[in-house]
């Protein structure tokens, strides 16, 4: 990419991506958001603007079972949680926005692990 910074970068794949993921009312869009400490996740009906379930690692109920584990191991925990509160909801199938993050570490771990606790994408 030459000159360009990072997060710029990541900014420019991003709406590349969201071009082709649009969650609608039959499947939600599943956005992930990571920070150099933290990793977040949302499932999001786009055709209203709302947000319907989050989980991250910064939540109370997790926040106490990260302490003294490495980012990947929280991903894990944020996406089961994030596929128990979407299936208690009665959401069953969403389709992956990766926000620009490549499909690998932290980001892959978030996704298979919500794969693993039920969702379908």
């Amino acid at each position: 990419m030459g000159n360009i910074k990072p997060r710029l970068a990541r900014y420019r794949r991003h709406t590349r991506v969201r071009f082709k993921v649009e969650g609608t009312t039959s499947r939600l869009r599943l956005c992930v958001f990571r920070s150099l400490n933290h990793i977040y996740a949302q499932v999001i009906d786009d055709s209203q603007g709302h947000t319907l379930v989050s989980a991250s690692t910064l939540d109370p109920e997790t926040k106490s079972e990260t302490d003294g584990k490495g980012k990947t191991s929280k991903a894990t925990l944020v996406g089961s949680m994030i596929a128990k509160r979407a299936l208690s909801k009665g959401i069953h199938q969403v389709v992956f926005d990766r926000a620009g993050y490549k499909y690998h570490g932290r980001v892959k771990a978030l996704a298979e692990a919500a794969r693993q606790g039920g969702l379908k994408f």
